[in-house]
């Protein structure tokens, strides 16, 4: 979500995650807004092509990543965190550079969307 600059897997796919995105946690009051961390595919995923059920079919993958991140951020299924806390969780754990490991695999990693929000989230300290 950090690094979503309106690009997805299809237009449905898109248009949903901005609607969660900007019209939600970017929007007045995002900080406020409350996620709940799951471990099968959730409101994001629900237009996805790639979803099949409650899962993807690149699950293996998914799963990688889904772990990798909530070791870094210290959050498992059924965890419940404010956007905002979750932007300080990231900020104070993951520093500009760690994504290429954190997050390898991901077919969006060579974009540098990610990379670049993080930077600018660091960069947001002063």
């Amino acid at each position: 979500m950090l690094g979503f600059q309106g690009e997805g897997y299809s237009d449905g796919f898109t248009a949903n995650m901005d609607g969660i995105v900007s019209g939600r946690l970017r929007a007045p009051g995002g900080a406020e807004v409350e996620i709940e961390v799951v471990g099968a595919a959730d409101d994001i995923c629900a237009p996805c092509p790639g979803r099949r059920g409650a899962g993807c079919v690149k699950q293996a993958r998914i799963d990688a990543l889904d772990a990798a991140h909530g070791a870094a951020l210290g959050l498992a299924p059924g965890d419940r965190i404010r956007w905002g806390d979750a932007l300080d969780r990231i900020r104070g754990r993951v520093m500009p550079g760690d994504l290429s490991t954190l997050c390898a695999g991901c077919q969006w990693l060579e974009l540098g969307l990610c990379e670049a929000a993080l930077s600018r989230l660091h960069g947001a300290d002063g």
